[in-house]
């Protein structure tokens, strides 16, 4: 970020967006947004609360199974499909259209068949995730040269070898990418499965503060919330980086 000529120090932004907000805040303009520094004195307040972190467990827990099923599924179903014709004629319109779907107009199918409780929430994060990952590990391999698995074969390795050392690694930049949107996507499928599906974790307190008016600590769990979004974007970001020479070799 450069203003006047002059580059800015990284998160300088969001320093502008937090000074903006003390301001506006002390202006006491509207009541639902009051100062940060007050939502910073709050989120201390209820941090160690046995209320907030067992709410942390809870959706934590959530989040996590929900993106380990996404990712276990959707990067082998994406492979798949970029390297089997059949399988992705097959399956690409059914991946594009719950990719474009309101997804929370299925949250009660989800509750009729698998009832109100955490199997429910991490179905309903899943499938906010999966689909992103499933599509970007499908274009990670349409990328991949052929001559690399034609020479592979040629030496004699086997579908497996192919799998796991070829379109795997060469399709790994957009593979992580995939990962990074379905981390995101998850966080949103996490916090409606706990709204609609059942009250419990962040959703609980999301509930608890808006329908009490207390948006300091309404503004104190959301911040924690996208904290945690963006240091896990952020990382999966690096390691895409980090692995982006393999794109190079393809």
């Amino acid at each position: 970020m450069k203003v006047f000529g002059y580059r800015l120090p990284g998160m300088s932004s969001l320093l502008l967006w937090a000074l903006l907000w003390e301001i506006v805040g002390q202006m006491e303009l509207t009541f639902f947004l009051p100062p940060l520094s007050a939502i910073f004195v709050t989120l201390m307040e209820i941090g160690t609360t046995k209320v907030f972190i067992k709410a942390l467990q809870e959706t934590g827990h959530a989040f996590f199974v929900g993106t380990f099923f996404a990712i276990v599924i959707g990067v082998p179903v994406g492979i798949m499909m970029g390297k089997n014709r059949l399988i992705d004629e097959i399956l690409l319109p059914w991946v594009n259209m719950f990719l474009s779907a309101p997804l929370t107009a299925l949250v009660p199918v989800l509750m009729v068949l698998f009832g109100f409780g955490l199997k429910s929430i991490i179905i309903t994060t899943t499938l906010f995730a999966i689909w992103i990952i499933v599509l970007n590990s499908r274009a990670g391999v349409l990328q991949i040269n052929r001559s690399l698995v034609e020479m592979a074969l040629s030496f004699g390795a086997s579908p497996k070898d192919a799998f796991f050392k070829i379109y795997f690694w060469a399709a790994l930049p957009e593979i992580l990418g995939g990962v990074r949107i379905g981390f995101i996507r998850a966080v949103k499928g996490v916090i409606i499965g706990q709204l609609l599906i059942s009250v419990v974790g962040f959703g609980a307190l999301f509930e608890l503060y808006s329908s009490n008016f207390l948006m300091k600590h309404f503004w104190a769990v959301l911040i924690v919330l996208f904290t945690i979004s963006f240091i896990i974007a952020e990382c999966l970001a690096w390691l895409e980086r980090r692995v982006s020479y393999y794109a190079a070799q393809r």
